[in-house]
């Protein structure tokens, strides 16, 4: 399940920094790489959003988890 939202998280029909419906503009700190997503980008849900030292970490109720670092390996 991790990957399913993982690949949400990098092309989502919601914006993950704002839950607005995809093409609203990105908030400067996340182009910066310094917000981590607050939404789902499969379905617009708020997530629980843990941020660590080494990254971060973001679970939707019905999507599950994402994690900073397994975005690194897609890119």
């Amino acid at each position: 399940m991790v990957g399913d939202l993982g690949a949400a998280v990098s092309a989502g029909v919601y914006n993950v920094y704002t839950g607005e419906l995809g093409g609203t503009s990105v908030p400067t700190a996340a182009q910066l790489g310094l917000e981590p997503p607050r939404f789902c980008a499969a379905c617009g849900r708020r997530m629980v959003v843990q941020v660590r030292p080494d990254g971060w970490r973001a679970r939707c109720s019905r999507h599950g988890e994402v994690d900073s670092g397994d975005l690194e390996t897609q890119r």
